[in-house]
């Protein structure tokens, strides 16, 4: 199987967190034996005029090679991915702002057109409002997400030893909320407890699961998410977690006892992470998320893949059928 993924988020030197959970899905399907061509459309998320020389470098790319699906993650490359109809085009509907405003009628416009799709829960699914999407939500790489000594990753990292930590990993755009973590965490220390908010964001995938494994708690106040990784990443390393009810978030978390759905106020975001913070020891969420290891979700992406192909062979070979028929009647 010849896949080309056509994707505007992709890592690279300059921007190292910028759509690693796309890498981690390839890298993921590579070792399962698929052939993956990566075509990248643009570098930085507000370039948009990328997306123009995205028409060339897709068209070109499917006249030079040969493919069985072009696989489009998020609606503009879903776009860009269907101005060709040489292959089956799979898109990938990322949820969070993608479902918002003029970009989410984007996405349910774009969705008929397309051979199949995927969303990353039942309620994106609901968002997106077509049956036929497939729920796949972004997995986790057990081999790098795992619980660390405490002491040893922030004495490495040069993080104090004796506070509580607490970790906000996330960009820093305006829905993730971070005023909300903040706030919450100066209410803490207004009360008299030792606590420090550590913002991580922009840093290579390879560092995250140190700061996961240093800090005592993750917050994640976000006002809409799809499936976020770093919910899953931090049940890994079995991080307790105070996060609001977006995306896949409640439906991850479940019962694990250290984790917490709060309100988008500092007090009850405080008030949750108290909680999590007077426990003192970790949570069992590696267990909890055992299902959604990023292995275990490739051989679903590749079931997908295969559903889509032999779809899209079975109306080729009905239509010719009938064209045939239709030509031998005249």
């Amino acid at each position: 199987m010849r896949v080309l993924v056509v994707t505007n988020m992709y890592p690279t030197e300059q921007f190292p967190a910028l759509g690693t959970f796309v890498r981690d899905q390839v890298e993921a399907l590579r070792r399962k034996g698929v052939e993956i061509v990566v075509l990248p459309i643009i570098g930085k998320k507000k370039d948009k005029v990328k997306y123009l020389k995205g028409v060339t470098k897709v068209l070109c790319a499917v006249s030079t090679s040969r493919y069985d699906l072009v696989h489009a993650h998020y609606v503009f490359s879903g776009v860009l991915a269907r101005l060709q109809f040489k292959y089956p085009v799979l898109v990938s509907f990322h949820g969070a702002g993608e479902m918002e405003g003029w970009q989410g009628q984007l996405c349910k416009i774009l969705s008929p057109f397309v051979d199949g799709m995927t969303v990353t829960s039942q309620r994106h699914k609901s968002q997106l409002g077509n049956e036929g999407a497939h729920i796949v939500p972004c997995g986790v790489d057990f081999a790098v997400f795992k619980p660390m000594p405490q002491a040893a990753v922030r004495l490495e990292l040069g993080l104090p030893a004796d506070k509580k930590l607490v970790l906000f990993a996330a960009d820093m755009r305006p829905e993730k909320r971070y005023d909300i973590a903040r706030d919450a965490v100066s209410l803490l220390k207004a009360g008299g407890e030792d606590v420090e908010l550590v913002t991580v964001t922009g840093k290579p995938h390879s560092v995250v699961p140190k700061y996961m494994n240093a800090c005592d708690a993750l917050v994640l106040p976000s006002e809409y998410e799809g499936s976020p990784v770093v919910i899953k990443e931090a049940m890994a390393c079995n991080l307790p977690i105070v996060a609001a009810d977006v995306g896949d978030v409640a439906e991850v978390i479940g019962q694990t006892d250290g984790c917490y759905i709060c309100q988008r106020t500092p007090s009850d975001v405080a008030e949750k992470l108290m909680a999590a913070l007077d426990r003192g020891c970790r949570t069992d969420g590696r267990t909890a998320v055992a299902h959604l290891q990023i292995d275990q979700l490739a051989d679903k992406m590749i079931q997908i893949y295969g559903e889509v192909i032999e779809s899209k062979r079975a109306r080729w070979d009905q239509f010719r059928r009938a064209r045939s028929s239709d030509l031998l009647n005249r």
